[in-house]
């Protein structure tokens, strides 16, 4: 699809050919790109406004990164600033400050479990921790998993020692599936207090948690 297509189908009040026209801007510059996919993003259709976000973290500019930051906050969808915080974090770590400020800001589930794995691959372990303890303090039960399941990647960082103590926190958790990641948690981490948490959750109530305690137990 050639630029005059492409503006011309970016203006179609049919929101399918405004997708097909940001899906074809990938293969163009960041110079041509950016300013297309920047002009829509405040689009009516919420698929085009997440495509728009997607499209942006493959076109790595100053301009692209500023309009990832105003997704982020600011979009009034949550599919928007999820697919707007992953196409940040390709911008590596100096995206991870920003990523922490949404997550501390936003509650919402769907950003939250997008930022949490995102720090993980930024390798980021002062902010990961950060998020992660955030996420355990609100009231998403799937959020407080993945942060369970982040703090496992902690093991052999600085955060190693705060994570563990974490952990060892939520091996009395009410949540059986807080218990049961907790359990497939510790096993990243070679210490006899995690042993000795690991060897606590075999006696566990419920057997979903005795099995990954069972299985995890060195």
């Amino acid at each position: 699809m050639d630029i005059q297509e492409i503006e011309t189908s970016l203006n179609n009040p049919d929101f399918q050919y405004r997708l097909k026209a940001i899906a074809a801007l990938k293969d163009y510059t960041p110079e041509v790109a950016v300013p297309l996919l920047t002009s829509k993003l405040h689009d009516d259709e919420f698929l085009v406004r997440t495509f728009v976000a997607r499209e942006l973290g493959k076109h790595q500019t100053a301009e692209s990164f500023a309009a990832l930051l105003e997704m982020m906050k600011f979009d009034n969808t949550p599919n928007v600033r999820a697919e707007a915080a992953n196409s940040l974090s390709l911008f590596g770590k100096v995206a991870a400050s920003h990523l922490v400020f949404t997550f501390c800001q936003d509650d919402h589930w769907l950003v939250r479990r997008s930022i949490l794995p995102a720090l993980v691959e930024l390798e980021c372990p002062n902010e990961l921790y950060e998020v992660c303890i955030e996420g355990l303090a609100g009231d998403d039960a799937g959020v407080q998993e993945t942060a369970v399941n982040a703090l496992a990647t902690l093991a052999q960082t600085s955060q190693q020692d705060a994570a563990l103590s974490k952990l060892l926190e939520l091996v009395n958790s009410d949540s059986q599936q807080i218990r049961f990641q907790v359990a497939r948690a510790l096993k990243h981490f070679d210490s006899p207090q995690a042993k000795a948490a690991l060897s606590q959750l075999r006696q566990d109530p419920d057997h979903q948690v005795v099995a990954a305690a069972l299985e995890n137990l060195v």
